[in-house]
């Protein structure tokens, strides 16, 4: 149990250089030092950020979410002097995605250095690392002079938020502080690559692509699932247990769009029949065909299908835009597994908790 604190809202600007916001981000890190969490903003999703290098700090991290503690987090630096800090025994290839992608959405699992709190690695002889391409971010971690971890800040299995509006409806009076920099930008969460072996092994797709990282490489690899099974401990953040999930129950329909829409048509029927309030999670080009659907309580537009970067962007927030309108019963289509794609349907697949049907 949390005992319910004081969360102080702070606003910024991702201008850094303007004096209201770099007092508020030296008052967060001044937080942060004092071994508190505090949430940020970062290119891809809000993070809970505490001092990477203490086991009371980040513990606070994993109360405030209710996240199993078998689950690493990832390590955030400012500086690239930090990450000998946090990790050792870097690689030529690790050099190389570090040189093409930090600062950016790209985790790097490295070996772990001692100075690493225990529960940052999860036990694992290994850390997730990555440089956050925001000035916001880069600049807390900064003026807090220590690595900060941060997973999404977020109730575990939640949709990762991307405002501070979704960290404050999560987490408010159980952080010490929100800076709230704006709407992200790429709205999933970072690229995780195990660097420990070889070829280099995707763990978790993200904001960078599978295309991308094997034009650096020329040779990479990716976890089939993306998952693990329950006897085996999660090498990456958000391999092991269910998230990005809304409230409702979210069913994913493949197969020929025809095929599609006929089924996705009877598992709202049905639900709606059941008593259920009912939504579509759509595409930009396929909302109009649900719309004014007796059985339809809310269709809900997340990008265009022909831009995967785009409903990576807004799919955490559509998830919640659902919870908001109390929304019961949720179907979606699904989207190729190419590029951005791939984050995202690993991020439906998560929040669907396997509820999916090929027709």
């Amino acid at each position: 149990m949390v005992n319910k604190i004081e969360t102080k809202l702070l606003h910024v600007d991702k201008n850094v250089e303007d004096n209201k916001s770099c007092v508020h981000i030296v008052d967060a890190a001044r937080l942060i030092r004092a071994g508190e969490v505090v949430a940020f903003p970062t290119e891809t999703v809000y993070g809970l950020g505490a001092n990477a290098l203490s086991d009371e700090a980040v513990g606070k991290i994993y109360q405030a979410k209710g996240r199993p503690s078998d689950n690493p987090l990832i390590v955030h630096i400012g500086e690239m002097s930090q990450l000998a800090l946090v990790a050792r025994d870097v690689s030529d290839d690790a050099q190389r995605l570090i040189d093409a992608f930090w600062p950016g959405p790209l985790t790097l699992i490295l070996p772990s250095t001692s100075a690493v709190a225990k529960l940052v690695t999860a036990g694992l002889p290994t850390v997730g690392v990555r440089m956050p391409d925001h000035p916001v971010a880069l600049e807390l971690i900064r003026q807090a002079n220590v690595p900060i971890a941060a997973p999404s800040a977020n109730l575990s299995g939640r949709p990762s938020p991307t405002s501070a509006e979704h960290v404050r409806k999560d987490l408010a009076g159980k952080i010490a502080a929100i800076l709230d920099g704006g709407q992200t930008g790429v709205g999933v969460e970072s690229t995780v690559i195990d660097m420990t072996v070889y070829p280099a092994l995707i763990l978790r797709p993200g904001g960078v692509t599978y295309e991308q990282i094997k034009s650096v490489l020329g040779q990479v690899e990716m976890d089939p699932a993306f998952l693990v099974d329950a006897e085996t401990s999660p090498r990456s953040p958000g391999m092991k247990y269910a998230h990005y999930a809304p409230k409702g129950e979210l069913w994913l329909v493949s197969g020929e769009t025809a095929a599609v829409r006929r089924k996705m048509e009877e598992l709202l029927l049905q639900a709606k029949r059941s008593g259920l309030r009912t939504g579509v999670l759509a595409t930009a080009e396929s909302a109009s065909l649900w719309s004014g659907k007796p059985f339809v309580d809310a269709v809900l537009p997340c990008g265009s299908s022909s831009d995967l970067a785009a409903v990576a962007r807004d799919l955490y927030a559509t998830l919640r835009a659902f919870d908001d309108l109390q929304i019961q019963f949720i179907v979606s289509e699904t989207f190729p597994r190419t590029d951005m794609g791939l984050a995202v349907m690993n991020r439906l697949e998560k929040a669907a908790a396997g509820r999916i049907l090929s027709v």
